[in-house]
């Protein structure tokens, strides 16, 4: 990648010393971004970039963060994994799965809209969704369910997410009951468990450029299809 960071401060001799964070930048201008390149769908555009992303052997290129809202409008945000997104099909927008008792799932069943996040700064990428997630259905969260590690499995059972716990030991200790419970059969579904689809209303690609003229190319979802547009940085 282009461009130069300011030196550091030496921890190994300082360790409570912190970076002057006003001087801290990059020069970013590897690559642009143009009208005339972008796909005309941005799920198409979406899935150029997350080729690209994979094919650069970034850490989990799927991660992706999702902003939510409390019933009493307080933010919050966390990453999680993507686990499906639209091919042919356009309505079946993101796909990512949790227990929906945990503060994101109580956040979405009382306010469906969202925002993603797909941060890919290696590439000096990245795109921004909003959209509306709404439940999936019983039997695409079973046919996922089923492909988790066993692990996984029973750590969703063990998990009261989001929940206070008294420390390590009540999960241990949890896992170690589901463990116990599901010896020798297989681990269904937990009853709060699931998954969700987030389909967009709009996309923003956002490619670093010098002299912070980043290109941000947005994509709004019109009754005729998409309208693209241009941002300033």
């Amino acid at each position: 990648m282009s461009g130069v960071h300011e030196p550091v401060p030496d921890l190994a001799r300082d360790p409570f010393a912190v970076p002057d964070l006003a001087t801290l930048r990059k020069e970013y201008g590897d690559a642009g971004l143009d009208e005339a390149d972008v796909a005309a769908d941005p799920w198409e555009q979406w899935q150029r970039w997350y080729g690209d992303a994979a094919a650069a052997g970034l850490h989990e290129p799927n991660a992706m963060i999702v902003a939510t809202v409390d019933p009493d409008g307080t933010p919050s945000v966390r990453t999680v994994l993507l686990k499906g997104v639209a091919t042919e099909r356009p309505d079946d927008g993101f796909r990512f799965f949790t227990n929906t008792a945990s503060r994101k799932g109580r956040a979405l069943a009382a306010e469906p809209q969202c925002a993603l996040l797909f941060p890919w700064h290696p590439l000096e990428r990245q795109v921004r969704v909003e959209g509306t997630a709404t439940p999936l259905p019983t039997a695409e969260v079973e046919a996922y369910f089923a492909v988790r590690p066993r692990g996984s499995q029973l750590g969703a059972w063990a998990s009261p997410q989001s929940r206070p716990v008294a420390g390590r030991e009540e999960l241990e200790q949890a896992y170690a009951e589901a463990e116990e419970r599901f010896t020798g059969t297989d681990v269904p579904v937990p009853p709060t468990w699931g998954g969700y689809r987030v389909q967009p209303t709009s996309f923003e690609f956002w490619q670093g450029r010098p002299g912070r003229l980043h290109d941000r190319i947005s994509y709004t979802r019109t009754s005729t299809g998409w309208e693209i547009t241009r941002l300033a940085p």
